[in-house]
């Protein structure tokens, strides 16, 4: 494809050649209903270097990009920041290609790269803090663990005030903007809220570290350039803002709603709670699992304070619906949570059962036993839902308030 894929200027010596994934809508159980990209960049110093690659598939269209500057054999070093198969997939059939002086990452990347690919030896391990010269250019390496794998790290240009952040502040969102101030808003901030909030949530610990470690370098920071979704070159303090603020899982005074129905009556008891919630000054979002996929309610619980979940029983277990979003949300490690659980239910109530068990696992503050309806709910059974709704909002604004 020479020719048809241009790379698109970063800063004076560093440009975007990655790829964009407009089809792609599932990424590890995350809906990617926007796609994604994968971004690589080229640094354009006396040592040429390719900062990351792409998901397999796609390297002849991030090829075609760096063919559009420079011969892809004129590329002295190629830098992994992250041994995930959506930025290394093609790392050894570029290198073959290019035939780089070194292949650089970090001690951890080294060996998943060569535990995923067999290297042989190809890759070079550097130093927590090393610097690399690249001739009128200087790199430097920081470890960042755990955010999103072992071996992650960033790559610091100095000179162009550039930190290429691996999976850190990106969000899966494809688009041929290739800056934040190029996308709407409202869509810039869903897409960066969800990507921490089903990535990196379970993370948050490293995050924070992460963060710490980074704190000297932000001030000389000027584009953060991550490996999906746009690159970063206004309102800094505000990206970094919310990893701070998201790593620290503050909560806030909001509640989410999560259910499924097969009959109706779950549905109105989550109403008559959705309500209550609403009159005692929690404002709520109902969601129930039949309109809505469980990387939205991971968004959602992102800062919300208060997670209520319903279900009615069938086959003497929970809905299944609610088994998929539960389990995803457990692995998720959310903090500091109020909650409560409710369900109808026909010969037996196993439903209130097993969403009390996997909500305690949670460690989220339950408010009472769990309300159960026998099949439909009477006013008076909506009434009781619409006080469990009251309850939680009284119970989440107490501890809000210290309480």
């Amino acid at each position: 494809m020479p020719g048809v894929f241009e790379a698109v200027k970063v800063t004076d010596k560093v440009y975007w050649v990655g790829a964009i994934d407009w089809g792609v809508r599932d990424f590890h159980g995350y809906l990617t209903s926007r796609g994604t990209t994968y971004n690589a960049y080229l640094i354009l110093a006396d040592k040429i270097a390719l900062v990351d690659t792409v998901k397999a598939p796609l390297k002849d269209q991030m090829l075609a990009r760096i063919a559009s500057l420079i011969d892809p054999k004129q590329i002295d070093v190629i830098i992994s920041n992250h041994s995930e198969m959506d930025h290394s997939g093609c790392l050894l059939s570029v290198a073959d290609l290019v035939g780089p002086q070194r292949i650089y990452a970090s001690a951890q990347g080294a060996k998943a790269l060569d535990a995923h690919f067999h290297c042989d030896g190809r890759i070079e391990a550097v130093r927590d803090g090393q610097e690399l010269s690249l001739g009128n250019l200087k790199l430097q390496f920081f470890e960042t663990r755990m955010c999103h794998w072992p071996d992650s790290m960033v790559s610091f240009l100095e000179q162009e005030g550039l930190l290429i952040s691996q999976d850190i502040f990106g969000m899966h969102l494809a688009g041929t903007e290739r800056f934040n101030d190029e996308v709407a808003p409202a869509v810039l901030d869903y897409e960066y809220a969800k990507y921490y909030a089903n990535i990196l949530l379970p993370l948050s610990s490293f995050v924070a570290k992460a963060l710490e470690k980074l704190a000297p370098l932000l001030p000389k920071v000027k584009v953060i350039a991550p490996d999906h979704g746009p690159v970063w070159r206004s309102g800094l303090a505000d990206v970094v803002g919310r990893y701070q603020r998201w790593s620290r899982q503050k909560r806030c005074n909001q509640a989410v709603v999560v259910y499924d129905t097969m009959w109706g009556s779950t549905a109105l008891m989550a109403q008559a709670i959705g309500e209550g919630l609403r009159l005692a000054g929690t404002p709520a979002r109902l969601m129930p699992m039949g309109a809505n996929h469980r990387s939205d309610v991971a968004a959602a619980m992102l800062e919300a304070g208060a997670l209520v979940a319903g279900a009615p029983t069938i086959n003497n277990t929970m809905f299944p619906t609610l088994g998929d979003v539960m389990t995803y949300l457990r692995g998720l490690k959310p903090r500091g949570l109020v909650g409560a659980v409710f369900g109808s239910y026909g010969w037996s109530a196993e439903s209130i059962k097993d969403l009390t068990a996997i909500m305690t696992e949670m460690k989220v503050d339950l408010v009472g036993e769990g309300l159960k309806v026998h099949y439909v709910p009477d006013e008076a059974a909506l009434l009781q839902c619409r006080q469990l709704g009251t309850d939680v909002a009284k119970r989440l604004q107490q501890v809000l308030a210290g309480g």
